[in-house]
């Protein structure tokens, strides 16, 4: 009798620990993913957000304040933002770091090496100011242009991180709930990869019950760093037949969940 009980409890408890390695973290669901466009370019607004809305999914549309696209197009920016993406800020000139190696496209005027502390959080936080008069919003993320983070030995985002939600860098990589810096959130950059290579990164984040971000610059064209636009149909589609058990969401969505659930 004692012998079944005990094979009862082992059982019971192989269950319990099977429940336990798939929890629904996300919103109640395996796994989160944001999709981020960055940039500010026509073609955001001419294949992307229209690809987005056919198919009910939101986005993370990182903005340059000083992008043509924007001072041409700024009523289409405002539905966009309507349609409730995210009008995340990407800086008001895009610096990079010029010294770097394979930084020769880096123009003098919008080299992150010559700037200073002071000139970076005025210009973040226009462009704040700019989203704002575009959106309506105060609640916003942030993503390092090329994922530089430093003026000489400082890290420019310290100064205006109360600023954000959270920021988005470019390191790729799968994390867990807990795991997340949400002043370097991971993500995975996308450059001719197939919709192959894409649909695996989410298969893979749904089994580990972590968060998977994408960035995307053209869509279809418009950029140097592209995705065909077919490709990227094929991710929308199958991510939206996953929505029951993915959590597709903007950046600031996300970030603003990870922030509640790791004060906990």
């Amino acid at each position: 009798m004692n012998w079944k009980i005990s094979c009862l409890f082992f059982l019971f408890a192989i269950v319990l620990t099977a429940k336990a390695q798939t929890p629904k973290t996300w919103n109640n669901k395996q796994a989160a993913v944001a999709l981020t466009y960055d940039d500010a370019i026509d073609i955001d607004l001419d294949n992307v957000a229209p690809a987005l809305d056919s198919l009910g999914l939101k986005g993370t549309f990182y903005i340059i304040g000083s992008s043509s696209s924007v001072s041409r197009r700024i009523d289409a920016w405002r539905r966009v933002a309507a349609h409730g993406h995210e009008l995340g800020n990407h800086t008001s000139f895009h610096p990079c770091n010029g010294q770097l190696p394979g930084r020769t496209f880096v123009q003098p005027d919008n080299d992150l090496s010559k700037y200073t502390l002071t000139r970076m959080t005025a210009e973040s936080r226009f462009t704040n100011t700019l989203l704002n008069a575009i959106d309506g919003k105060t609640e916003r993320t942030f993503a390092f242009p090329c994922g530089d983070k430093k003026i000489g030995n400082d890290y420019y985002y310290d100064a205006v991180k109360t600023d954000f939600v959270a920021a988005r860098g470019v390191r790729g990589g799968l994390q867990k709930i807990d795991s997340v810096d949400l002043t370097d959130i991971n993500c995975y950059s996308i450059n001719g990869q197939n919709a192959e290579y894409m649909i695996n990164l989410v298969k893979k984040a749904k089994e580990t019950h972590t968060l998977l971000v994408f960035l995307f610059h053209g869509v279809g064209g418009g950029h140097s760093l592209n995705v065909d636009l077919n490709e990227h149909s094929k991710l929308l589609h199958y991510l939206k037949s996953q929505e029951k058990e993915i959590w597709i969401a903007p950046m600031v969505d996300i970030a603003k969940f990870i922030r509640e659930k790791q004060k906990h």
